[in-house]
């Protein structure tokens, strides 16, 4: 099959691999119809997320139909549409009995590995590098869905696959996003990032009920996308304004109720801190430059949320954790819970509250996966969210 593998920063290729086969009496194969490209993929495609090895598999944001099933998977059958949470999940463990499935205790065949970073490991990922598996991803034209009898999610009949391909990852992890700030009526909401992840936090935001919502981006594009698609009140661009002083002045001075940093470990800025972290970055003195993180504790209003639903790898520097106690915030962060949610957010796809095909700017073939990836990195072309074909 051909299949978008990992060859080293920067440089991804289509190639010819073996097809996946049943490995376990859990396992699915589905035949891909639609995947997308991540804006975490962009983390490994700039090589800032260890452990990637030459020809691995890349994607986690796909869907297809059932061709083969393993003889204890019965939820779904051969023919069946499905989606596939990006998070990999066993269903039985402590941690998925308690919906927390991003934490799942057995879809981590490299746990140890990952315990040597961050104390225990997550749950397993689709095409996210051998700490969290060295699972195959899915954009490819054939993927290996471990745990398939809790992990595939059946898509009624009358849906395109543009409607329901983000259910997979972008659209999920806005809304726990959203959701970890604990909106209530009259709050304000300030979102960091307007790429995929951010855009779905803005709209999730505003279906929760959030009062005024404000969104902070640099490409004009993003912008335009966050206030007439998204529904955000007020959009600020960082690189014309001061974000922080911006936000007192719009709160009368008390700053937003609730803060979400849908940027993570790339973000830009334009303050000494941002070069700091540039500079200790492409050295690897730093893995993650939080720039935005930064921001979104400072701006935030006293007894406040923050929620992170921005990818981090690693290690970060100059954190005002200073201000993160003493204003006495909130910080939710975490992988998305993806299972948790889609019954909820398929029902607000069915009823027409929302379309979540309006973040797609580009559909290409499999085939020009390369070209893909240079344009959603470097943003060209207004691009925001790819699509891919196999």
């Amino acid at each position: 099959m051909k299949a978008v593998c990992w060859h080293g920063a920067n440089h991804v290729q289509v190639d010819t691999v073996p097809d996946p086969k049943i490995l376990n009496p859990r396992d699915a194969i589905i035949k891909i119809t639609s995947t997308a490209i991540c804006g975490s993929d962009l983390h490994l495609y700039n090589g800032f997320i260890p452990t990637m090895e030459k020809g691995d598999i890349l994607g986690h944001e796909f869907m297809g139909e059932v061709v083969e099933l393993g003889s204890a998977v019965k939820n779904v059958k051969v023919g069946d549409r499905v989606v596939v949470p990006f998070t990999i999940a066993c269903g039985n463990c402590f941690f998925c009995q308690r919906d927390l499935w991003s934490l799942c205790d057995n879809s981590n065949p490299n746990g140890w590995l990952a315990e040597k970073i961050m104390g225990h490991s997550p749950s397993g990922l689709f095409g996210y590098s051998h700490i969290f598996g060295g699972y195959a991803g899915g954009q490819a034209e054939y993927a290996r869905v471990p745990f398939a009898d809790v992990g595939l999610f059946k898509i009624p009949d009358g849906l395109t696959d543009d409607q329901v391909l983000f259910l997979t990852d972008v659209f999920p992890t806005g809304y726990m996003a959203a959701e970890n700030c604990d909106i209530e009526p009259g709050d304000i909401v300030a979102v960091w990032g307007c790429g995929p992840v951010g855009q779905f936090s803005i709209r999730s935001a505003r279906m929760l009920g959030a009062e005024r919502i404000i969104a902070i981006d640099r490409v004009p594009e993003r912008l335009q996308m966050a206030k007439e698609q998204s529904k955000a009140d007020e959009v600020l661009n960082y690189e014309e304004v001061n974000v922080g002083d911006a936000l007192k002045e719009m709160t009368g001075g008390r700053g937003p109720d609730a803060v979400i940093d849908a940027v993570g470990l790339e973000a830009h800025g334009t303050d000494f801190l941002a070069f700091y972290d540039q500079a200790k970055q492409a050295v690897r003195l730093e893995s993650d430059r939080p720039t935005a993180l930064r921001q979104v504790i400072l701006a935030c209003g006293k007894g406040g949320n923050v929620s992170v639903p921005g990818a981090y790898g690693g290690f970060i520097d100059k954190v005002p954790m200073g201000a993160a106690m003493n204003k006495g915030l909130t910080l939710k962060t975490g992988q998305t819970h993806v299972h948790r949610y889609l019954h909820t957010l398929l029902e607000y796809i069915q009823s027409g509250e929302i379309d979540p095909s309006y973040i797609i700017t580009h559909r290409l073939p499999l085939e020009q996966a390369p070209h893909a990836y240079e344009i959603f990195k470097h943003k060209k072309d207004n691009c925001i969210k790819v699509v891919l074909k196999p």
